[in-house]
């Protein structure tokens, strides 16, 4: 599903968001997480990864690592329906601001910010694009960042779940990139959930190279 797709349904609601972390009021936001929930996955298209080769691992030897190109879905176990406790309610029979719609999301929310992450990825050295969300900057030097599928992800939506947000750090800081900026990163992950203001991440990223996105363009 093309990222223009969730990000302007998500934008018709934008204006029912209260916050970056999901505390939102009215039925139209609560639709509005859902459709993120089952469209952010697949909405960032990148060139299909090679599903058998193995996961490259970082040397131990003192060898460069080799990255493998990894998609989005890769982060997300198999089994995992993130919609299964919500199918069959009907959310437009919810009242805008009710404590029952307010109960729903603070659900929802708990349950993306705990969502579960792949353990064969821990310690995998993969490369994945996906749009920059900025935690720390110096002196216009980025140093910390979190990466997301989908354009406008934790800043002009709510987060997506835990396990498609990485929370990238990086030994030195760069210049030249911006917010929602698409690009590269590669490095070693790990699953390890983190707190951030801007969402919670299920993997975390010591990242060896940030590049701007080459390749087919990005879908916005």
């Amino acid at each position: 599903m093309p990222a223009q797709t969730v990000a302007t349904t998500l934008g018709a609601s934008d204006k029912g968001i209260s916050s970056r972390m999901g505390r939102i009021a009215g039925v139209a936001a609560l639709t509005a997480i859902t459709a993120a929930l089952g469209l952010g996955f697949y909405a960032w298209q990148a060139p299909p990864a090679q599903a058998a080769q193995p996961l490259s691992k970082t040397a131990s030897d003192g060898a460069a690592p080799v990255f493998k190109e990894v998609p989005w879905e890769a982060l997300v176990p198999k089994e995992w329906d993130p919609l299964k406790r919500y199918r069959g309610m009907d959310l437009n029979a919810l009242e805008d601001g009710s404590d029952k719609a307010t109960d729903l999301l603070a659900d929802m929310r708990a349950a993306w910010d705990n969502a579960p992450t792949v353990a064969a990825m821990d310690g995998a050295a993969v490369k994945l694009p996906g749009y920059l969300v900025p935690l720390e900057e110096v002196k216009g030097e980025l140093k910390e960042f979190l990466l997301v599928p989908y354009f406008g992800a934790c800043i002009h939506t709510p987060p997506p779940p835990a396990n498609q947000i990485i929370h990238v750090t990086l030994a030195q800081p760069v210049k030249g990139f911006r917010s929602m900026d698409a690009v590269w990163i590669s490095g070693k992950l790990e699953t390890l959930r983190q707190n951030s203001d801007m969402g919670m991440s299920g993997y975390r990223m010591h990242a060896v190279r940030v590049d701007h996105y080459s390749g087919p363009p990005p879908n916005k």
